[in-house]
Protein backbone atom coordinates (compact mmCIF):
# COMPACT_ATOMS: atom_id res chain seq x y z
CA UNK A 1 0.00 0.00 0.00
CA UNK A 2 1.41 3.43 -0.92
CA UNK A 3 1.18 6.44 1.37
CA UNK A 4 -2.22 7.98 1.07
CA UNK A 5 -3.52 5.14 -1.07
CA UNK A 6 -6.54 2.96 -0.38
CA UNK A 7 -6.34 0.52 2.49
CA UNK A 8 -8.41 -2.31 3.75
CA UNK A 9 -10.27 -1.58 7.01
CA UNK A 10 -8.05 -3.86 9.02
CA UNK A 11 -4.84 -2.55 7.47
CA UNK A 12 -5.45 1.15 7.52
CA UNK A 13 -3.34 1.85 10.61
CA UNK A 14 -0.74 -0.90 10.22
CA UNK A 15 2.21 1.48 10.30
CA UNK A 16 1.96 2.93 6.80
CA UNK A 17 2.16 6.68 6.27
CA UNK A 18 -1.20 8.24 5.41
CA UNK A 19 -2.22 11.69 4.22
CA UNK A 20 -4.95 14.02 5.36
CA UNK A 21 -7.92 14.82 3.12
CA UNK A 22 -6.95 16.71 -0.11
CA UNK A 23 -9.41 19.50 0.72
CA UNK A 24 -7.73 20.19 4.07
CA UNK A 25 -5.48 23.10 2.98
CA UNK A 26 -8.40 24.81 1.24
CA UNK A 27 -10.59 24.50 4.34
CA UNK A 28 -7.77 25.96 6.46
CA UNK A 29 -6.81 28.65 3.94
CA UNK A 30 -10.15 29.86 2.65
CA UNK A 31 -9.53 33.24 4.31
CA UNK A 32 -6.39 33.70 2.17
CA UNK A 33 -8.34 32.88 -0.99
CA UNK A 34 -11.08 35.32 -0.01
CA UNK A 35 -8.48 38.03 0.66
CA UNK A 36 -6.89 37.49 -2.77
CA UNK A 37 -10.27 37.71 -4.49
CA UNK A 38 -11.19 40.90 -2.61
CA UNK A 39 -7.85 42.58 -3.29
CA UNK A 40 -7.99 42.07 -7.06
CA UNK A 41 -11.74 42.52 -7.41
CA UNK A 42 -12.25 45.36 -4.97
CA UNK A 43 -12.97 48.06 -7.56
CA UNK A 44 -15.50 45.93 -9.39
CA UNK A 45 -17.14 44.92 -6.14
CA UNK A 46 -17.45 48.53 -4.92
CA UNK A 47 -18.87 49.71 -8.24
CA UNK A 48 -21.41 46.93 -8.13
CA UNK A 49 -22.52 48.01 -4.64
CA UNK A 50 -22.80 51.64 -5.79
CA UNK A 51 -24.87 50.72 -8.86
CA UNK A 52 -22.27 52.04 -11.31
CA UNK A 53 -21.22 50.30 -14.55
CA UNK A 54 -18.82 47.50 -13.86
CA UNK A 55 -16.50 48.49 -16.68
CA UNK A 56 -15.29 51.89 -17.91
CA UNK A 57 -12.26 53.05 -19.85
CA UNK A 58 -9.93 53.24 -16.86
CA UNK A 59 -10.88 49.84 -15.46
CA UNK A 60 -10.88 48.22 -18.88
CA UNK A 61 -7.25 49.22 -19.35
CA UNK A 62 -6.23 47.63 -16.04
CA UNK A 63 -8.35 44.51 -16.37
CA UNK A 64 -5.74 42.33 -18.17
CA UNK A 65 -3.08 43.18 -15.57
CA UNK A 66 -5.46 42.59 -12.67
CA UNK A 67 -6.56 39.26 -14.09
CA UNK A 68 -2.98 38.19 -14.80
CA UNK A 69 -1.75 39.25 -11.36
CA UNK A 70 -4.72 37.62 -9.65
CA UNK A 71 -4.20 34.41 -11.62
CA UNK A 72 -0.51 34.27 -10.67
CA UNK A 73 -1.16 34.90 -6.97
CA UNK A 74 -4.04 32.42 -6.97
CA UNK A 75 -1.90 29.78 -8.71
CA UNK A 76 0.89 30.27 -6.15
CA UNK A 77 -1.58 29.97 -3.29
CA UNK A 78 -3.11 26.81 -4.72
CA UNK A 79 0.36 25.37 -5.35
CA UNK A 80 1.26 26.10 -1.73
CA UNK A 81 -1.91 24.34 -0.60
CA UNK A 82 -1.12 21.30 -2.72
CA UNK A 83 2.46 21.10 -1.43
CA UNK A 84 1.23 21.52 2.13
CA UNK A 85 -1.16 18.60 1.65
CA UNK A 86 1.40 16.42 -0.13
CA UNK A 87 4.04 16.80 2.58
CA UNK A 88 1.65 16.32 5.51
CA UNK A 89 1.51 12.66 6.54
CA UNK A 90 0.69 10.76 9.70
CA UNK A 91 1.40 7.30 11.07
CA UNK A 92 0.21 5.19 14.00
CA UNK A 93 2.74 2.47 14.78
CA UNK A 94 5.06 1.09 17.47
CA UNK A 95 3.12 2.75 20.28
CA UNK A 96 3.42 6.25 18.77
CA UNK A 97 1.44 8.57 16.55
CA UNK A 98 3.65 10.67 14.27
CA UNK A 99 2.89 13.64 12.01
CA UNK A 100 5.29 14.97 9.36
CA UNK A 101 4.70 18.46 7.95
CA UNK A 102 6.57 21.06 5.91
CA UNK A 103 8.08 21.43 2.44
CA UNK A 104 11.06 23.72 3.01
CA UNK A 105 11.09 23.51 6.80
CA UNK A 106 10.23 19.96 7.79
CA UNK A 107 8.84 19.05 11.17
CA UNK A 108 7.91 15.77 12.81
CA UNK A 109 5.78 15.56 15.94
CA UNK A 110 5.11 12.37 17.79
CA UNK A 111 3.40 11.27 20.97
CA UNK A 112 3.33 8.05 22.95
CA UNK A 113 -0.09 6.45 22.89
CA UNK A 114 0.02 5.48 26.55
CA UNK A 115 0.54 9.16 27.42
CA UNK A 116 -2.60 10.33 25.67
CA UNK A 117 -4.69 12.41 28.08
CA UNK A 118 -7.69 13.39 25.94
CA UNK A 119 -8.81 13.25 22.32
CA UNK A 120 -10.99 15.85 20.56
CA UNK A 121 -12.80 15.83 17.24
CA UNK A 122 -13.43 19.42 16.14
CA UNK A 123 -15.64 20.48 13.23
CA UNK A 124 -15.58 24.16 12.27
CA UNK A 125 -18.57 25.32 10.25
CA UNK A 126 -16.85 25.06 6.85
CA UNK A 127 -15.43 21.63 7.71
CA UNK A 128 -18.93 20.44 8.67
CA UNK A 129 -20.21 21.48 5.26
CA UNK A 130 -17.63 19.26 3.55
CA UNK A 131 -17.97 16.40 6.06
CA UNK A 132 -14.45 16.88 7.45
CA UNK A 133 -13.14 17.01 11.00
CA UNK A 134 -9.97 17.94 12.84
CA UNK A 135 -8.48 15.41 15.23
CA UNK A 136 -6.27 16.58 18.06
CA UNK A 137 -5.20 14.79 21.17
CA UNK A 138 -3.29 15.90 24.19
CA UNK A 139 -0.38 14.43 26.08
CA UNK A 140 1.10 15.53 29.39
CA UNK A 141 3.04 18.43 27.90
CA UNK A 142 1.31 21.13 30.00
CA UNK A 143 -0.23 22.99 27.11
CA UNK A 144 0.23 22.72 23.37
CA UNK A 145 -1.40 19.87 21.47
CA UNK A 146 1.10 17.13 20.69
CA UNK A 147 -0.63 16.12 17.46
CA UNK A 148 -3.17 18.01 15.38
CA UNK A 149 -4.55 16.50 12.18
CA UNK A 150 -6.65 18.79 10.00
CA UNK A 151 -8.61 17.59 8.19
CA UNK A 152 -9.82 14.01 7.90
CA UNK A 153 -13.11 12.60 6.74
CA UNK A 154 -15.42 12.34 9.73
CA UNK A 155 -15.47 8.53 9.49
CA UNK A 156 -11.67 8.40 9.33
CA UNK A 157 -11.35 10.74 12.32
CA UNK A 158 -13.64 8.56 14.41
CA UNK A 159 -11.81 5.41 13.32
CA UNK A 160 -8.40 6.89 14.14
CA UNK A 161 -9.63 8.13 17.51
CA UNK A 162 -10.98 4.67 18.34
CA UNK A 163 -7.68 3.06 17.33
CA UNK A 164 -5.57 5.45 19.40
CA UNK A 165 -7.81 5.12 22.45
CA UNK A 166 -7.85 1.34 22.20
CA UNK A 167 -4.07 1.12 22.03
CA UNK A 168 -3.57 3.77 24.71
CA UNK A 169 -5.88 1.87 27.04
CA UNK A 170 -3.93 -1.35 26.62
CA UNK A 171 -6.61 -3.22 24.67
CA UNK A 172 -5.29 -5.76 22.15
CA UNK A 173 -8.14 -6.88 19.93
CA UNK A 174 -6.18 -9.27 17.71
CA UNK A 175 -2.89 -10.60 19.16
CA UNK A 176 -1.88 -11.81 15.69
CA UNK A 177 -2.27 -8.32 14.24
CA UNK A 178 -1.43 -5.79 16.96
CA UNK A 179 -1.42 -2.90 14.46
CA UNK A 180 -4.95 -3.52 13.17
CA UNK A 181 -7.55 -0.76 13.37
CA UNK A 182 -10.01 -0.89 16.26
CA UNK A 183 -13.77 -0.46 15.89
CA UNK A 184 -15.39 2.55 17.54
CA UNK A 185 -16.49 1.69 21.06
CA UNK A 186 -20.22 1.84 21.82
CA UNK A 187 -21.49 4.55 24.12
CA UNK A 188 -24.39 5.23 26.45
CA UNK A 189 -25.73 8.75 26.96
CA UNK A 190 -25.64 9.92 30.56
CA UNK A 191 -27.12 13.41 30.41
CA UNK A 192 -27.89 16.35 28.14
CA UNK A 193 -28.15 20.05 29.03
CA UNK A 194 -31.35 21.58 27.56
CA UNK A 195 -30.94 25.02 25.87
CA UNK A 196 -33.50 26.60 28.22
CA UNK A 197 -31.40 25.71 31.26
CA UNK A 198 -28.26 26.99 29.54
CA UNK A 199 -29.92 30.34 28.76
CA UNK A 200 -31.23 30.61 32.33
CA UNK A 201 -27.77 29.93 33.75
CA UNK A 202 -26.30 32.72 31.61
CA UNK A 203 -28.93 35.21 32.73
CA UNK A 204 -28.26 34.34 36.38
CA UNK A 205 -24.47 34.21 36.01
CA UNK A 206 -21.93 36.33 37.85
CA UNK A 207 -21.35 38.60 34.85
CA UNK A 208 -25.05 39.46 34.72
CA UNK A 209 -24.95 40.50 38.37
CA UNK A 210 -21.99 42.83 37.79
CA UNK A 211 -23.58 44.41 34.71
CA UNK A 212 -26.83 44.90 36.60
CA UNK A 213 -25.00 46.58 39.48
CA UNK A 214 -23.17 48.79 36.99
CA UNK A 215 -26.45 49.79 35.37
CA UNK A 216 -27.99 50.67 38.74
CA UNK A 217 -24.91 52.73 39.65
CA UNK A 218 -25.09 54.58 36.31
CA UNK A 219 -28.78 55.42 36.81
CA UNK A 220 -28.16 56.66 40.35
CA UNK A 221 -25.17 58.79 39.32
CA UNK A 222 -27.06 60.22 36.35
CA UNK A 223 -29.99 61.17 38.58
CA UNK A 224 -27.78 62.74 41.26
CA UNK A 225 -25.45 64.67 38.95
CA UNK A 226 -27.98 65.26 36.13
CA UNK A 227 -25.29 64.08 33.73
CA UNK A 228 -26.51 61.62 31.10
CA UNK A 229 -22.97 60.68 30.13
CA UNK A 230 -22.86 57.87 32.67
CA UNK A 231 -25.08 55.82 30.39
CA UNK A 232 -22.27 55.79 27.81
CA UNK A 233 -20.28 53.54 30.12
CA UNK A 234 -22.96 50.87 29.68
CA UNK A 235 -22.31 50.54 25.93
CA UNK A 236 -18.95 48.68 26.10
CA UNK A 237 -20.26 46.66 29.04
CA UNK A 238 -23.34 45.65 27.05
CA UNK A 239 -21.25 44.72 24.00
CA UNK A 240 -18.89 42.66 26.14
CA UNK A 241 -21.83 40.97 27.85
CA UNK A 242 -23.42 40.06 24.51
CA UNK A 243 -20.12 38.62 23.26
CA UNK A 244 -19.63 36.63 26.47
CA UNK A 245 -23.21 35.36 26.34
CA UNK A 246 -22.83 34.26 22.74
CA UNK A 247 -19.52 32.51 23.39
CA UNK A 248 -20.93 30.62 26.41
CA UNK A 249 -24.15 29.72 24.61
CA UNK A 250 -22.30 28.64 21.46
CA UNK A 251 -19.87 26.43 23.40
CA UNK A 252 -22.49 24.99 25.74
CA UNK A 253 -25.27 24.38 23.20
CA UNK A 254 -26.41 20.77 22.91
CA UNK A 255 -23.95 19.71 25.63
CA UNK A 256 -24.12 15.93 25.85
CA UNK A 257 -22.25 13.49 28.09
CA UNK A 258 -21.90 9.81 27.23
CA UNK A 259 -19.86 6.98 28.71
CA UNK A 260 -17.99 4.40 26.67
CA UNK A 261 -15.24 1.84 27.31
CA UNK A 262 -12.62 4.34 26.09
CA UNK A 263 -13.68 7.22 28.33
CA UNK A 264 -16.13 10.05 28.97
CA UNK A 265 -17.39 11.59 25.73
CA UNK A 266 -18.45 15.24 25.66
CA UNK A 267 -20.18 16.83 22.66
CA UNK A 268 -21.16 20.48 22.33
CA UNK A 269 -21.29 23.43 19.95
CA UNK A 270 -23.79 25.34 17.82
CA UNK A 271 -21.88 26.34 14.66
CA UNK A 272 -18.52 24.74 15.41
CA UNK A 273 -19.02 21.35 17.04
CA UNK A 274 -16.53 19.53 19.22
CA UNK A 275 -16.39 15.97 20.52
CA UNK A 276 -13.99 15.28 23.41
CA UNK A 277 -12.97 11.95 24.85
CA UNK A 278 -11.50 12.02 28.35
CA UNK A 279 -9.97 8.64 29.24
CA UNK A 280 -10.72 7.35 32.75
CA UNK A 281 -8.14 8.31 35.32
CA UNK A 282 -6.70 11.21 33.30
CA UNK A 283 -8.63 13.87 35.22
CA UNK A 284 -6.27 15.39 37.78
CA UNK A 285 -8.69 17.53 39.81
CA UNK A 286 -12.38 18.42 39.73
CA UNK A 287 -14.31 21.47 40.95
CA UNK A 288 -18.04 21.94 41.54
CA UNK A 289 -19.18 25.57 41.81
CA UNK A 290 -22.56 27.11 42.65
CA UNK A 291 -22.97 30.88 42.20
CA UNK A 292 -25.47 32.57 44.56
CA UNK A 293 -28.32 33.03 42.07
CA UNK A 294 -28.01 29.44 40.85
CA UNK A 295 -29.09 28.24 44.29
CA UNK A 296 -32.65 29.26 43.38
CA UNK A 297 -32.84 26.39 40.87
CA UNK A 298 -30.22 24.11 42.45
CA UNK A 299 -27.75 24.42 39.56
CA UNK A 300 -24.03 23.62 39.60
CA UNK A 301 -21.05 23.91 37.25
CA UNK A 302 -18.21 21.38 37.01
CA UNK A 303 -14.67 21.98 35.74
CA UNK A 304 -11.59 19.75 35.62
CA UNK A 305 -7.82 19.85 35.28
CA UNK A 306 -6.57 17.50 32.56
CA UNK A 307 -2.90 16.94 31.81
CA UNK A 308 -2.15 18.34 28.35
CA UNK A 309 -4.72 21.13 28.43
CA UNK A 310 -2.41 23.13 30.67
CA UNK A 311 -2.97 26.77 31.57
CA UNK A 312 -5.07 27.20 28.41
CA UNK A 313 -7.89 25.67 30.36
CA UNK A 314 -8.42 28.93 32.24
CA UNK A 315 -9.92 30.86 29.36
CA UNK A 316 -10.62 30.94 25.65
CA UNK A 317 -11.06 27.64 23.87
CA UNK A 318 -9.58 25.78 26.83
CA UNK A 319 -12.37 27.09 29.05
CA UNK A 320 -14.91 24.95 27.20
CA UNK A 321 -12.57 21.97 27.00
CA UNK A 322 -12.12 21.90 30.78
CA UNK A 323 -15.88 22.18 31.45
CA UNK A 324 -17.27 18.82 32.47
CA UNK A 325 -20.81 20.17 33.04
CA UNK A 326 -21.80 23.78 32.16
CA UNK A 327 -24.96 23.69 34.29
CA UNK A 328 -26.77 20.80 35.96
CA UNK A 329 -28.79 19.70 38.96
CA UNK A 330 -27.46 17.77 41.95
CA UNK A 331 -28.33 14.45 40.33
CA UNK A 332 -26.28 15.39 37.26
CA UNK A 333 -23.34 16.33 39.48
CA UNK A 334 -23.47 13.03 41.35
CA UNK A 335 -23.64 11.12 38.05
CA UNK A 336 -20.56 12.92 36.74
CA UNK A 337 -18.71 12.35 40.02
CA UNK A 338 -19.48 8.64 39.69
CA UNK A 339 -17.88 8.65 36.22
CA UNK A 340 -14.76 10.53 37.29
CA UNK A 341 -14.36 8.69 40.61
CA UNK A 342 -15.97 5.24 40.22
CA UNK A 343 -14.70 4.23 43.66
CA UNK A 344 -15.54 7.12 46.03
CA UNK A 345 -13.80 5.40 48.93
CA UNK A 346 -16.70 5.87 51.36
CA UNK A 347 -19.75 3.83 52.33
CA UNK A 348 -22.13 6.79 51.90
CA UNK A 349 -20.82 8.82 48.94
CA UNK A 350 -24.05 10.71 48.30
CA UNK A 351 -24.14 12.16 51.82
CA UNK A 352 -20.42 12.99 51.83
CA UNK A 353 -20.51 14.78 48.46
CA UNK A 354 -23.75 16.58 49.24
CA UNK A 355 -22.31 17.82 52.53
CA UNK A 356 -19.32 19.00 50.53
CA UNK A 357 -21.64 21.01 48.30
CA UNK A 358 -23.97 22.61 50.85
CA UNK A 359 -23.00 21.37 54.32
CA UNK A 360 -21.74 23.29 57.35
CA UNK A 361 -19.49 22.45 60.30
CA UNK A 362 -18.71 18.73 60.65
CA UNK A 363 -21.49 17.47 58.36
CA UNK A 364 -20.29 14.47 56.36
CA UNK A 365 -17.09 14.14 58.38
CA UNK A 366 -15.58 17.45 57.25
CA UNK A 367 -12.95 19.13 59.40
CA UNK A 368 -13.58 22.89 59.31
CA UNK A 369 -11.85 26.11 60.25
CA UNK A 370 -11.63 26.55 64.05
CA UNK A 371 -14.01 28.98 65.70
CA UNK A 372 -11.23 31.39 66.67
CA UNK A 373 -10.81 32.26 62.95
CA UNK A 374 -14.35 33.64 62.57
CA UNK A 375 -12.96 37.19 62.56
CA UNK A 376 -10.90 36.42 59.46
CA UNK A 377 -13.75 34.60 57.68
CA UNK A 378 -17.04 35.62 59.34
CA UNK A 379 -19.15 33.99 56.62
CA UNK A 380 -16.98 31.11 55.46
CA UNK A 381 -15.37 29.67 58.57
CA UNK A 382 -18.15 27.09 59.04
CA UNK A 383 -17.92 26.09 55.35
CA UNK A 384 -14.16 25.98 54.80
CA UNK A 385 -12.98 22.45 55.45
CA UNK A 386 -11.80 19.10 54.11
CA UNK A 387 -12.61 15.41 54.28
CA UNK A 388 -10.54 12.43 53.14
CA UNK A 389 -11.99 9.21 51.74
CA UNK A 390 -10.01 6.13 50.80
CA UNK A 391 -9.59 7.39 47.21
CA UNK A 392 -9.80 11.21 47.21
CA UNK A 393 -9.39 14.39 49.22
CA UNK A 394 -12.42 16.71 49.28
CA UNK A 395 -12.01 20.45 49.93
CA UNK A 396 -14.99 22.76 50.32
CA UNK A 397 -15.11 26.54 50.69
CA UNK A 398 -17.34 29.57 50.22
CA UNK A 399 -20.62 30.52 51.88
CA UNK A 400 -22.11 32.46 48.97
CA UNK A 401 -20.06 31.11 46.04
CA UNK A 402 -20.02 27.49 47.13
CA UNK A 403 -17.18 25.33 45.89
CA UNK A 404 -16.14 21.71 46.27
CA UNK A 405 -12.78 20.47 44.94
CA UNK A 406 -12.03 16.75 44.58
CA UNK A 407 -8.50 15.42 44.00
CA UNK A 408 -7.82 11.67 43.68
CA UNK A 409 -4.99 10.67 45.97
CA UNK A 410 -2.80 9.33 43.15
CA UNK A 411 -3.05 12.70 41.34
CA UNK A 412 -1.42 14.64 44.17
CA UNK A 413 1.90 15.65 42.64
CA UNK A 414 3.22 17.82 45.46
CA UNK A 415 1.99 19.82 48.46
CA UNK A 416 2.85 23.00 50.31
CA UNK A 417 1.79 24.57 53.60
CA UNK A 418 1.27 28.36 53.54
CA UNK A 419 0.99 30.60 56.57
CA UNK A 420 0.97 34.40 56.49
CA UNK A 421 1.31 36.84 59.41
CA UNK A 422 -2.41 36.95 60.27
CA UNK A 423 -2.77 33.19 59.88
CA UNK A 424 0.23 32.70 62.19
CA UNK A 425 -1.38 35.00 64.76
CA UNK A 426 -4.57 32.88 64.71
CA UNK A 427 -2.62 29.59 64.43
CA UNK A 428 -4.01 28.79 60.97
CA UNK A 429 -2.49 27.47 57.75
CA UNK A 430 -3.47 26.66 54.16
CA UNK A 431 -2.58 23.35 52.51
CA UNK A 432 -2.11 23.65 48.72
CA UNK A 433 -2.15 20.55 46.51
CA UNK A 434 -0.27 20.85 43.21
CA UNK A 435 -1.70 19.11 40.16
CA UNK A 436 -1.46 19.92 36.46
CA UNK A 437 -2.26 23.47 35.35
CA UNK A 438 -5.92 24.32 34.83
CA UNK A 439 -8.92 26.17 36.24
CA UNK A 440 -8.98 24.15 39.49
CA UNK A 441 -6.68 25.18 42.35
CA UNK A 442 -6.96 22.64 45.20
CA UNK A 443 -6.51 24.39 48.53
CA UNK A 444 -7.56 23.67 52.11
CA UNK A 445 -8.36 27.14 53.46
CA UNK A 446 -7.66 28.36 57.01
CA UNK A 447 -7.22 25.01 58.71
CA UNK A 448 -5.88 24.75 62.23
CA UNK A 449 -2.06 24.79 62.04
CA UNK A 450 -1.67 21.44 63.82
CA UNK A 451 -4.46 19.90 61.75
CA UNK A 452 -2.89 21.17 58.52
CA UNK A 453 0.48 19.71 59.51
CA UNK A 454 -1.09 16.32 60.29
CA UNK A 455 -3.03 16.42 57.00
CA UNK A 456 0.23 17.18 55.19
CA UNK A 457 1.76 13.93 56.42
CA UNK A 458 -1.42 11.88 56.02
CA UNK A 459 -2.04 13.04 52.45
CA UNK A 460 1.55 12.27 51.48
CA UNK A 461 1.05 8.71 52.76
CA UNK A 462 -2.25 8.34 50.91
CA UNK A 463 -0.75 9.60 47.64
CA UNK A 464 2.24 7.28 47.98
CA UNK A 465 0.00 4.25 48.63
CA UNK A 466 -2.38 5.15 45.77
CA UNK A 467 0.50 5.41 43.30
CA UNK A 468 1.72 1.97 44.29
CA UNK A 469 -1.66 0.56 43.33
CA UNK A 470 -1.53 2.35 39.97
CA UNK A 471 1.12 0.18 38.37
CA UNK A 472 0.40 0.83 34.68
CA UNK A 473 -0.19 3.79 32.38
CA UNK A 474 -2.83 1.65 30.63
CA UNK A 475 -6.10 2.45 32.35
CA UNK A 476 -7.74 -0.84 31.33
CA UNK A 477 -4.76 -3.07 32.01
CA UNK A 478 -5.35 -5.52 34.82
CA UNK A 479 -2.66 -6.12 37.43
CA UNK A 480 -2.30 -9.87 37.82
CA UNK A 481 -0.73 -10.07 41.32
CA UNK A 482 -2.93 -8.83 44.16
CA UNK A 483 -1.94 -5.49 45.57
CA UNK A 484 -1.39 -5.27 49.30
CA UNK A 485 -3.77 -2.89 51.03
CA UNK A 486 -2.44 0.52 51.95
CA UNK A 487 -1.36 1.01 55.55
CA UNK A 488 -4.08 2.66 57.63
CA UNK A 489 -3.72 6.38 58.08
CA UNK A 490 -4.73 7.82 61.40
CA UNK A 491 -7.65 10.20 61.13
CA UNK A 492 -6.92 13.87 61.37
CA UNK A 493 -8.64 15.70 64.20
CA UNK A 494 -8.70 19.43 64.88
CA UNK A 495 -6.01 20.55 67.27
CA UNK A 496 -6.75 23.30 69.76
CA UNK A 497 -3.64 24.42 71.64
CA UNK A 498 -2.79 27.45 73.62
CA UNK A 499 0.60 27.90 71.99
CA UNK A 500 1.06 29.89 68.77
CA UNK A 501 1.41 27.69 65.74
CA UNK A 502 4.71 27.37 63.91
CA UNK A 503 5.55 29.33 60.79
CA UNK A 504 4.95 26.80 58.03
CA UNK A 505 6.73 26.65 54.71
CA UNK A 506 6.84 22.88 54.15
CA UNK A 507 6.66 21.23 50.76
CA UNK A 508 6.36 17.67 49.58
CA UNK A 509 6.53 16.01 46.19
CA UNK A 510 4.79 12.76 47.33
CA UNK A 511 7.29 10.45 45.61
CA UNK A 512 6.64 6.79 45.01
CA UNK A 513 9.67 5.72 47.06
CA UNK A 514 9.22 4.32 50.51
CA UNK A 515 10.65 7.27 52.39
CA UNK A 516 8.29 10.07 53.31
CA UNK A 517 8.51 13.75 52.30
CA UNK A 518 11.16 15.95 53.78
CA UNK A 519 10.07 18.86 55.91
CA UNK A 520 11.99 22.07 56.13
Amino acid sequence: MTAGGPAAPGEKYDGEWLRVHPASPFVRGWVALAAIGYFFGRDTFERMLQGQPLMDGQIAGRTPFLLAGGAVVLALAVLGFILSWYFTRYQVAEGYVRVNTGFLFKQQRQARLDRVQAIDIVQPLLARIFGLAELKFEVADAGESAVRLAYLRMEDARQLRATILARASGVELDPGRPEAAAPEAPEQQVLQVPPSRLIGSLLLSEQSVFVLLGAVASVVLSAVTENKGFFLYLIPAALGLIAAYWSSFHKGYNFTVAISPDGIRLRYGLLDTQAQTLPPGRIQALRVVQPPLWRIFGWYRMQVNVAGYGAAGNNGEGGSRTTLLPVGHLGDVLNMLALVLPDPGTADPQRVFQCGLDGLDSDGGFVTTPRRARLLAPLGWRRNGFAATDTALLMRSGRWWRQLVVVPHQRTQSMALHQGPLARRFRLADLVLHTTAGPVTPRVIQADAGTALALFDAQAARARAARKRQTSEHWLAQVSPPVEPAPPVSPVEPVETGEPGPQLEHQSSTPTQQEGPQRG
